[in-house]
């Protein structure tokens, strides 16, 4: 299955229950197909409902400058988020709406292969890690899932409503991870198309 079958299956199945009302637009995930890096958040948001693209709004373009200023580009990765329909009001999924939507993502990370994933905020963080370990706590730091490399990060609306700039603060913080995460990414040899996910140990995290 490609990714472009994969989107078709998604947009011919029911949306998640509760979302089918105040979701618009499927919003699938984009960048390289071939990237070794693939960063996911949690939902999307308005902005994001209505263009069908993922962040791009405030936390989006935020996104796009700290990625710009290690030298990366979206177009050099895949970002995609856990649930693809936007919850009402831009609040956080819920555990039944990550629930609906975890066989489709696991199909997604199957057909991407990522060597390196990037999660933005709790909720990706907690539903990889199984654990309610929050953000400040994990962020920065390298963990194993499946054989994949793992990095929890802020997620770039944390850092617009904690907007110092100050050594020690978050969004230096998430500058210093982000270049650690450049750096394990120029590292990485010839990507491997091998890893298949352990779905009986991957459900059930919420």
């Amino acid at each position: 299955m490609t990714l472009d079958d994969l989107e078709a299956k998604i947009k011919e199945a029911p949306k998640p229950a509760g979302l089918e009302q105040t979701a618009d637009t499927l919003v699938f995930g984009e960048g390289d197909a071939n990237a070794n890096v693939l960063i996911i958040g949690e939902a999307p948001g308005e902005q994001e409902d209505q263009t069908g693209r993922p962040f791009v709004g405030r936390a989006g373009q935020l996104l796009d400058q700290i990625l710009a200023s290690v030298n990366m580009h979206r177009d050099e990765i895949y970002i995609t988020n856990i649930v693809k329909y936007r919850p009402p009001g831009n609040r956080n999924p819920t555990t039944d709406e990550i629930h609906a939507s975890e066989p489709l993502l696991i199909e997604q990370l199957n057909i991407l292969q990522p060597q390196i994933i990037a999660t933005l905020g709790n909720v990706p963080t907690q539903y990889f890690l199984k654990t309610k370990d929050g953000i400040t706590k994990t962020r920065g730091n390298w963990f194993d899932w499946q054989g994949v490399k793992l990095m929890p990060l802020f997620h770039p609306a944390y850092l617009l409503r904690n907007p110092s700039r100050k050594r020690g603060g978050p969004k230096w913080l998430m500058w210093q991870d982000m270049q650690e995460l450049k750096r394990a990414a120029d590292e990485l040899g010839a990507k491997p198309n091998t890893f298949k996910i352990d779905t009986t140990e991957q459900s059930g995290l919420f």
